[in-house]
């Protein structure tokens, strides 16, 4: 399969060169020798020196290393309403008749009149790896990988980050973008997660990045306490815990509330995608901290409410803790609103 910085030669015409970007999925944008980038259906691309050989390859020829040329003027056809920064990332499968089976396309969707320099990163344990890194031209779209369904566990934390600006012409300057998404990994296996969209012909699984120039996670920060950890991604470890009280044990069961109320002074300033990720992070935590313990029994008391903070606590389960026992806690002595864990 042809990748970004794959050097390729034509199928059926004379030349070749570096391949810059996808146009489409059938579609690539090859710069040959002169400069100039051209596009080629992918089936008319012979791969001769892949992405991490080009380097050599280029040497061999005399070619410079590929960069780009903030001086070369580039015409762009500038969209009305384009100077408002949208962008999204979209995930579309490759055969739609086969969810289960199928390869996923992910795609950066630049839909605005400036260009982007940025990066599509996971995390790794408490590290992060680049998946791509590049230049985005206005109002494009942008290949950034294909993967199955094997890779999704190293997907459920992706981050973009990015610097908008024009090449050949005076801008409103935009605040550079952090923006960090928590994929439900489970979407990817419904179909009708997927959806109509303006920007492809096949329904795809949309996440947006930046909104109408605010980036998603942009959080006013309105309490002085908590500025530092919203700032530091909501870190569970610097966010203002209510002092330590005595863990509640009764009959051996370890009680633990995961009320928002019960674990932080303040949630000033906290959307509830924040509650809920660091409501996870405690869970997480205490699983860690009784992993050894078998046969240990804890109660996590998340109350009935919408059964938001229940069905994602399940969901925790199912994906990373499906060796430990999971049921519903006493009716008697919680309600609906307790989920018990038993380590094994």
């Amino acid at each position: 399969m042809v990748k970004i910085g794959d050097k390729v030669r034509f199928l059926n015409a004379v030349g070749g060169g570096i391949v810059r970007k996808f146009v489409n999925k059938e579609v690539v944008s090859v710069e040959e020798e002169d400069g100039f980038e051209t596009p080629v259906l992918i089936k008319e691309c012979v791969v001769i020196a892949p992405a991490g050989e080009v380097t050599a390859a280029q040497q061999k020829d005399g070619m410079k290393a590929p960069k780009v040329d903030l001086e070369k003027p580039v015409h762009v056809r500038e969209m009305k309403g384009g100077d408002e920064l949208n962008i999204l990332l979209a995930y579309l499968p490759e055969d739609s008749r086969r969810l289960e089976q199928s390869k996923m396309d992910c795609y950066l969707v630049n839909d605005s009149n400036y260009w982007l320099m940025f990066t599509y990163m996971s995390k790794v344990g408490q590290e992060w790896k680049v998946r791509y890194a590049g230049m985005a031209e206005p109002n494009m779209k942008t290949h950034l990988e294909t993967f199955g369904k094997e890779d999704l566990n190293d997907l459920e934390r992706v981050c973009v980050q990015l610097v908008a600006f024009k090449r050949d012409k005076p801008f409103e300057k935009k605040t550079p973008a952090s923006v960090e998404v928590r994929l439900d990994t489970v979407k990817f296996y419904k179909l009708h997660c997927f959806s109509s969209n303006p920007y492809f012909e096949e329904d795809a699984l949309i996440y947006p990045i930046v909104k109408k120039d605010f980036a998603q996670q942009a959080v006013p920060v309105a309490h002085t306490k908590i500025e530092k950890a919203l700032k530091e991604k909501l870190s569970v470890d610097v966010l203002p815990v209510k002092p330590a009280k005595p863990m509640t044990i009764r009959n051996g069961v370890i009680e633990i509330d995961l009320h928002i109320d019960e674990l932080l002074d303040s949630t000033a300033g906290m959307e509830n995608s924040h509650i809920l990720e660091y409501q996870l992070d405690v869970f997480r935590k205490t699983i860690a901290e009784y992993r050894n313990k078998k046969g240990q029994r804890i109660v996590f008391i998340h109350g009935k409410g919408d059964g938001i903070l229940r069905n994602a606590l399940l969901n925790e389960v199912k994906r990373n803790y499906r060796q430990y026992g999971c049921q519903d806690a006493s009716f008697r002595e919680y309600g609906y609103g307790a989920t018990m864990i038993t380590i094994k």
